[in-house]
């Protein structure tokens, strides 16, 4: 019998109204009848912090952890040296960046993932987080709210999506399904940034160009997106040198995760008005804490702001995909067959995958 240690978020009455909300403390991924009648323990808890947390004290003799990106318990090096039980660690939806990958190696430690779970989910939110940016939506909401009415103030600082450039940093999973998305916005072009060219027939079905360094590609966007994982090469990567390649006002957008962009210099860049505007769902510490600048910045006209709490990747649709992919993940291992290669991240002491990096 193994113990299961699972840390999710609390989603309180709306949980308790909503049953497909499966990735909270009360819903459970939906697992805790069938791993209780195999004879198994499952501790779910959204204690994460500190070492007198849930998930310090009982990942210390856990087999199993599964997590989520939503609210990930952070297994760094320190604290799998103290886990002399674990085997596998699972994340229910995609991106694994808050293990420690080389320290799991090292152990041997499984990690794998719910490959493409959330894909659609958050491709579509790139897009709606580009129109809201570009179309000035957030103020212009707001304004309403507060019972104005005055359409210079918005329209001074409204576009059009056509015939702009824009451009993914990344064109993986979800990289290459927003490019899909946005052809038909009839952008002037749509390029990409990757390590990895797509293949012809992909490059030309979206009408993408691929550019090969970064800043090259920074210098001709009217708006960016971030799609890719974080690992060592990818964190900090939009900071203050790379931001002065960006075009002044310029949109970005991140749904990928937080800490790709530096945070002062993103605060930075918006306040001065070199970008015009910062959009997604993901933060370089999650939970947020209330003082983070991403929650307040704005650009000097008092829009640009887009940013909202990591469910990006987390609707009704994706928790069922997710939660029914950790499902199958753990029922695998428990009867010893084989995953699904495109899950997993790390296996046998090695990665198993490109996406968290070039590895030799």
């Amino acid at each position: 019998m193994v113990k299961v240690l699972a840390i999710l978020y609390d989603g309180g009455k709306a949980a308790e109204e909503e049953p497909r909300l499966l990735g909270t403390t009360e819903n459970k991924l939906g697992i805790e009848k069938w791993l209780k009648d195999a004879g198994h323990t499952l501790i779910v808890s959204s204690d994460k912090e500190g070492p007198n947390s849930v998930f310090q004290k009982e990942i210390v003799d856990a087999d199993v952890l599964i997590t989520t990106p939503f609210h990930p318990g952070y297994l760094t090096a320190d604290i799998i040296d103290k886990a002399k039980n674990l085997k596998l660690c699972i994340t229910a939806g995609v991106g694994s960046d808050h293990i420690d990958l080389n320290a799991a190696n090292k152990k041997k430690i499984t990690v794998a993932e719910v490959s493409g779970s959330n894909v659609v989910s958050v491709a579509e939110h790139v897009v709606m987080s580009i129109l809201l940016l570009v179309r000035n939506f957030v103020p212009a909401h707001e304004q309403i709210e507060r019972g104005d009415w005055k359409v210079s103030d918005v329209a001074r600082n409204a576009f059009d999506l056509e015939d702009k450039v824009i451009g993914t940093i990344g064109a993986g999973r979800i990289g290459y399904r927003v490019l899909q998305r946005l052809k038909p916005f009839d952008a002037k072009e749509l390029l990409y940034f990757d390590y990895t060219p797509l293949p012809s027939e992909a490059e030309k079905a979206v009408g993408a160009r691929r550019v090969e360094k970064l800043e090259d590609m920074l210098a001709q966007c009217d708006v960016i997106t971030v799609n890719c994982p974080l690992h060592e090469g990818t964190r900090g990567l939009i900071n203050k040198e790379t931001l002065k390649h960006v075009k002044k006002g310029a949109w970005i957008v991140n749904t990928a995760r937080g800490a790709i962009c530096d945070r002062i210099a993103i605060k930075e860049a918006l306040e001065s008005g070199h970008i015009n505007g910062y959009s997604g769902d993901v933060w370089d510490v999650q939970p947020a804490p209330k003082d983070h600048p991403w929650r307040t910045i704005k650009n000097p006209l008092g829009g640009g702001n887009g940013m909202v709490a990591h469910y990006s990747g987390t609707t009704l649709d994706a928790q069922y995909r997710y939660a029914t992919g950790a499902k199958k993940i753990l029922e695998n291992w428990l009867a010893g067959k084989p995953q699904d290669p495109q899950n997993l991240i790390v296996i046998d002491g090695d990665y198993a995958t490109k996406a968290y990096g070039q590895r030799k």
